[in-house]
């Protein structure tokens, strides 16, 4: 997709037909809030430039994006009287990067709150600590998470002579 096929990357000129609209944009983001739907001050966040996912994101956009995120949040919560801001990201659905700002109330809140899949249950690791694992999908293997866990710790400090060892992922 191009920029010119991008719903996002039309702006306001398809925020009626996508039952939004836009309350607030700096220089690299844009705020839009739902005009229809299950949760009053439904939210969304995306920049103005088309980055199709977080991971391309580059200058002023990368660098703002923490203060953009919490004013944005900030003021879903209060306008709305929200308990907290669920933020999701989505990948692969929109090819234009966009946080949801979920507003959330307890307690019968509409909205998903578990980052596990369908069915779960508790399982007991070897160590006796108890964690929720999805039916469907088992725990990875200890060696992957481990690599994963060092990876992006060598990713992120390339200096650091001697990782520090996580003890959560034994």
């Amino acid at each position: 997709m191009n920029d010119s096929d991008c719903v996002l990357c039309a702006g306001t000129a398809l925020d009626g037909a996508l039952m939004v609209e836009e309350v607030w944009r700096t220089d690299t983001w844009r705020l839009t809030t739902a005009t229809v739907g299950e949760l009053a001050g439904y939210s969304y966040l995306s920049p103005l430039r088309h980055v199709p996912h977080v991971t391309d994101l580059d200058g002023e956009e990368a660098r703002s994006l923490g203060g953009v995120l919490a004013a944005a949040t900030q003021a879903v919560k209060a306008a709305t009287g929200a308990d907290l801001v669920y933020v999701y990201v989505f990948g692969g659905g929109l090819d234009h990067l966009h946080m949801h700002l979920a507003p959330h109330r307890e307690p019968g809140s509409p909205l998903q709150d578990d980052p596990i899949k369908g069915a779960k249950h508790q399982q007991t690791l070897s160590d006796g600590r108890e964690v929720w694992v999805s039916d469907r999908y088992p725990l990875q293997d200890r060696e992957l998470m481990r690599a994963a866990v060092e990876g992006i710790r060598a990713r992120l400090n390339p200096t650091a002579s001697e990782p520090e060892r996580s003890e959560d992922l034994g």
